[in-house]
């Protein structure tokens, strides 16, 4: 069920080495694309490689989530609105493959066709496939949804629309982007983005919606009851137009999947004890290992799964945000970083048993090396050497305490740091050359306990070196208000990234977007080296610059020292029912979205 390491740096140039040879290939219609070479499933594949065809239907899938909602629109930037509604219910012409880096496959479109440089992509609807009510997907609904969501939805979908030069109907089922600037990557996107229906909306404020307004997609589920902060339940529909689709086949197998909520992660545990949950995903591997010792964890009836993965670790920590005079000064991100005791907050909490996230890429192919930028890498940063932040051309690491609570070292190095800096302890305060003292606020969400437990010892490492920082627990919504304004100084931060970054890094960390209200970039990076290290990764003409600009983009943002990592998970932990099954090859992304709950199963 393992499986195979570094697969995927394989499947990353399975057909090509050089990618506008790959890109040029891609001449007439096809079944898919990929974003090097041709994608590994051939035309007449009958399902993806990690579905059952053949898995029964029936039986529900009821997940814990802490937290509230007060919107069912995730296609707009008003609200909170649960994660996993928009890969529930809505299709997309094209569907991603987690068993590649980065291949889709038809599901609304049953072709496409690219330009010989990929400068347009043109698609082909099928048929027969038709939205929830029953009523045709046309090609006026596909422009209308496009326009309206890079227009008036949510920030992720506005970069990709302002990178279109001309969207057009091209025959009666077909679709052609033209795009303003060279991007290999823009003909998969093109692909990914949700179709909503146009009659719907005529008259209505599309980005005001909340509870009142169920958008009307085409996805295999449909919310069929819900209660504001209590639950939503979505139902199988039993004339879903996709089921015999070989990109759907396998998938959605479930009659109910029930999305229960709760105030915080201790009730959420006990209700899985209970029954009153059936699946649950556990990030401590001591509570893994040390609490699941209830009756129905030893009776069999609920049982312990782990699964491999081959993703990057991502970044997960506590980001500190740059905009803020606290935190413009990398000299006093570098000292919050070593007072942080990750050896001693590891062992309290997991028994030491996660290590630790070393970089953005860690983990994979695509991780920056130790030591100091050589080759390709050091070639691309050169022109950036005098603004770079110290360690990013000369190598970087994280700082490693001895495990004691003092800290001793780090907390010598935070104090060296901050003098550096202009600040320094004056009766027991950490102080500038006015006297003003250095105080931040770290923003949390209600509910988490274990981040409440790291920042309680972390806050008393601040301590050490005159520094008492506020702590604020709010509520989902206000947490995503405060959040989407950057009105924040430091924040619990959770960015999961792919083995083929593309566009989306401009989103994360590019300076063009960086204040844009209701962006991603929290950390507030504006960097030149950035910019240009995602620029050539989506521009690269062979495989090594590309993973030379992705490492290289690694360096610069961790020796940035944005954030203070915490864990990385190369292993996922799922409890659940024994009724409920998923097929045994596992995708190289592992336990991500399109996985559970769309291949799993019930059958008792």
């Amino acid at each position: 069920m393992k499986p195979e390491f570094f697969a995927s740096l394989r499947k990353l140039g399975t057909s090509a080495a050089v990618i506008v040879s790959a890109t040029a290939a891609m001449a007439e219609p096809k079944h898919g694309i990929a974003m090097y070479g041709e994608p590994a499933l051939p035309p007449d594949f009958v399902s993806l490689p990690y579905a059952n065809p053949d898995a029964p239907l029936g039986g529900k899938l009821i997940t814990a989530n802490v937290g509230t909602f007060d919107s069912l629109n995730p296609y707009i930037q008003k609200g909170s609105v649960h994660w996993q509604l928009r890969y529930l219910t809505g299709d997309s012409l094209m569907g991603r493959s987690l068993d590649e880096p980065f291949s889709l496959y038809g599901v609304i479109a049953e072709s496409i066709e690219t330009g010989p440089n990929r400068e347009w992509v043109e698609f082909t609807l099928r048929e027969n496939a038709t939205f929830n009510d029953g009523s045709p997907i046309t090609v006026e609904d596909v422009i209308w949804s496009y326009e309206t969501l890079g227009t008036q939805g949510h920030g992720r979908y506005r970069g990709f629309w302002g990178k279109i030069e001309k969207l057009e109907a091209t025959g009666p089922r077909t679709v052609r982007f033209t795009f303003n600037e060279a991007d290999n990557e823009l003909a998969l996107l093109a692909g990914m983005r949700p179709i909503l229906k146009k009659a719907q909306w005529d008259g209505m404020e599309f980005g005001e919606s909340g509870l009142d307004v169920i958008p009307i997609v085409s996805g295999e589920y449909i919310i069929d009851d819900f209660e504001a902060n209590r639950f939503i339940s979505f139902k199988r529909d039993p004339n879903y137009w996709a089921a015999d689709v070989p990109f759907k086949r396998g998938t959605g197998n479930l009659d109910e999947i029930r999305l229960e909520f709760f105030g915080d992660e201790t009730a959420a545990f006990e209700a899985f004890k209970v029954g009153e949950v059936n699946t649950h995903r556990e990030f401590n591997v001591a509570k893994w290992d040390g609490q699941f010792d209830f009756p129905m964890a030893t009776s069999g009836e609920i049982v312990k799964s782990v699964l491999p993965h081959e993703r990057p670790s991502g970044m997960t920590g506590f980001v500190m945000n740059a905009r803020r005079d606290q935190f413009a000064d990398w000299r006093v991100r570098d000292a919050m970083l070593q007072a942080f005791n990750f050896e001693f907050i590891n062992e309290a909490m997991t028994g030491s048993q996660q290590p630790r996230i070393t970089s953005y890429w860690s983990n994979s192919p695509l991780g920056m090396e130790t030591g100091a930028a050589t080759g390709r890498v050091a070639e691309f940063l050169a022109p950036f050497a005098d603004d770079l932040t110290p360690g990013t051309l000369e190598g970087y690491t994280l700082p490693v305490s001895d495990g004691s609570e003092r800290n001793r070292a780090g907390i010598g190095a935070a104090l060296s740091q901050l003098e550096a800096a202009g600040w320094t302890v004056q009766d027991g305060v950490l102080k500038n050359g006015d006297g003003k003292p250095f105080t931040f606020e770290i923003l949390l969400q209600s509910g988490s306990s274990e981040n409440a437990a790291i920042i309680d010892m972390y806050a008393q490492a601040l301590g050490r070196i005159g520094v008492t920082p506020t702590v604020s627990s709010v509520d989902n919504a206000q947490f995503k208000e405060r959040t989407d304004a950057y009105d924040f100084d430091m924040t619990y931060y959770r960015r999961g990234l792919s083995l083929s970054p593309g566009n989306e890094q401009f989103a994360y960390y590019g300076s063009e977007r960086a204040d844009e209200v209701g962006g991603r970039n929290l950390m507030g990076v504006k960097s030149a080296a950035a910019d240009a290290m995602i620029g050539k990764l989506l521009t690269s003409e062979s495989q090594d610059d590309f993973v030379s600009a992705v490492k290289a983009l690694d360096r610069v943002l961790t020796a940035g020292r944005y954030v203070i990592p915490i864990y990385q998970w190369n292993i996922s932990r799922v409890a659940h029912s024994k009724n409920l099954h998923f097929p045994e090859n596992l995708p190289i992304f592992g336990d991500w979205p399109g996985w559970q709950p769309d291949v799993w199963w019930y059958e008792e």
